[in-house]
């Protein structure tokens, strides 16, 4: 199952491909360079295949709980000072998404959007901790019944171009659901109130709307 944007990408891709192997079965009569060149054309279509997958979680919805919003590794977890709505402190919890990890973006809980904005930036490496502040980005804030307003970061890395946001204020959404996407490499912040029972470590691999970050 692959995520939707990544259809319009999907179907350019194959169809390159097939025309590119009939063109070298047709242009070239040297078996070995038809073969490598074929390779190359097939592993870029896989790679790009593996990218926009969109595999089928197991949510379990639980208010008690807040879920990973994506897939990859959590690099920070600290308390920081969140300047944009907030404006006072909070748990930071950060996960890195390399280009290997899927991308599809859940709402870490149930609740109501009611903030929701694009900021433009840089691309700086989405590990660095002022790539939160200065790549291009999005901040999403949630009202939720039992831990009040949290707020994840959806943040562009040295790769990805372009983020794709579905959050829009005052619609009630549930745990587990897509909630948008980023392109080619990129992290996600969650912040959290300060008196959140943290469940993950620096380096844990976590899963979209399957992993518990913090009760």
């Amino acid at each position: 199952m692959f995520h939707k944007e990544g259809h319009k990408i999907i179907i350019l891709f194959l169809s390159a491909t097939i025309i590119d192997i009939i063109l070298l079965e047709y242009f070239f009569n040297d078996s070995l360079i038809i073969t490598v060149i074929q390779l190359i054309l097939l592993t870029l279509l896989v790679l790009v295949l593996q990218f926009f997958r969109n595999p089928k979680r197991n949510t379990i919805i639980n208010n008690d709980h807040i879920l990973s919003p994506v897939d990859g590794k959590i690099v920070i977890i600290e308390k920081v000072f969140e300047k944009e709505f907030f404006k006072d402190e909070r748990l930071q919890v950060s996960i890195f998404m390399s280009p290997l990890n899927v991308h599809v973006t859940r709402y870490p809980v149930s609740g109501k959007v009611i903030f929701s904005k694009y900021h433009p930036g840089k691309y700086l490496l989405a590990w660095l901790p002022k790539s939160s502040e200065k790549n291009e980005r999005t901040t999403i804030v949630l009202d939720t019944k039992k831990f009040g307003n949290i707020l994840y970061r959806q943040i562009a890395g040295a790769l990805a171009r372009r983020i794709v946001n579905y959050a829009k204020v005052d619609e009630i959404i549930k745990q587990g659901e897509d909630a948008g996407f980023i392109k080619f490499g990129s992290r996600v912040d969650l912040f959290l109130p300060l008196d959140s029972n943290i469940k993950v470590k620096l380096n844990d691999k976590v899963k979209g709307g399957e992993s518990i970050i913090a009760t």
